[in-house]
């Protein structure tokens, strides 16, 4: 196995640059994510190990389900600090292709599907996905300015849920909007105030829930086209909630309606 003792090597940089976002591949931080990659058959490229850590049971056992084609390395605790994009370097971190992409979700029979409509914040994105895992919709479709769901920030937020759950990517909300009407997916877009209660509202039948980011949420034409604008009933003197939050309630409602019973936890 190479060991690497210096920041400046090659497979160093690579790690950097992946979690600048220039690099292709995405950066997996910590045992938890490289083994939910592995789980779910995602393809890793390299893997750097602690040296300290590589004699571990939870890093031997990762080890151990790794393909040969993988390439492994020990770094000592100065490269695992530049390799490692968190402020306490993990023990493990690799670098792996993306999964491939979503198409036409709203095809599906009765999808229920959330859209993140410029969600910037990674960590909101990340979240955002891990609850729509969570809560049984059959998958997210990504548009506008949201941010790279695959960047390590938004793949620490999802806890793997990036890995598995199928992601679509439009760049613009007006063919998102087309294919729910052609596929006649009720849209429902989220809103802070004025709309109608959440629990008077129908989430059904097939529902494309349209969440927009903190401060300017969403965009007008997806305001516009929807078939219902819906808000979360809060106490004064709140006015809003995180959009993660927000999905969270919204997800758990309508999968209450469609009368699916959660797993045991």
């Amino acid at each position: 196995m190479q060991r690497i003792t210096s920041r400046q090597n090659p497979i160093v940089t690579r790690f950097r640059a992946a979690a600048r976002g220039d690099d292709e591949a995405m950066l997996l931080d910590g045992t938890h994510l490289v083994g939910e990659a592995l789980t779910a058959g995602i393809r890793l490229e390299q893997v750097l190990v602690d040296i300290e850590a590589a004699a571990h049971p939870e890093i031997e056992e990762i080890l151990g389900r790794l393909p040969h084609a993988v390439q492994v390395a020990e770094g000592s605790a100065g490269v695992m600090d530049a390799a490692s994009p968190v402020r306490s370097s993990s023990a493990i971190v690799a670098l792996a292709s993306r999964p491939a992409r979503a198409t036409d979700l709203l095809a599906r029979p009765s999808p229920l599907v959330v859209v993140l409509c410029d969600i910037q914040d990674p960590g909101n994105v990340g979240a955002i996905l891990r609850v729509t895992e969570a809560a049984g919709a059959h998958g997210a479709i990504l548009t506008g300015q949201t941010a790279d769901p695959f960047g390590w920030k938004a793949l620490r937020g999802s806890m793997g849920s990036a890995l598995r759950l199928p992601l679509q990517f439009v760049p613009d909300a007006a063919d998102v909007i087309a294919a729910a009407r052609a596929h006649q997916v009720h849209i429902v877009a989220t809103v802070p105030r004025d709309g109608v209660p959440l629990f008077d509202s129908d989430l059904s039948e097939a529902t494309a829930l349209f969440i927009g980011g903190e401060g300017p949420g969403l965009p007008q034409s997806a305001l516009d086209a929807a078939d219902v604008r819906v808000t979360i009933p809060m106490e004064p003197p709140v006015e809003s909630l995180n959009a993660s939050v927000a999905a969270a309630v919204l997800l758990y409602e309508a999968r209450r309606q469609r009368a699916r019973p959660l797993a045991a936890t």
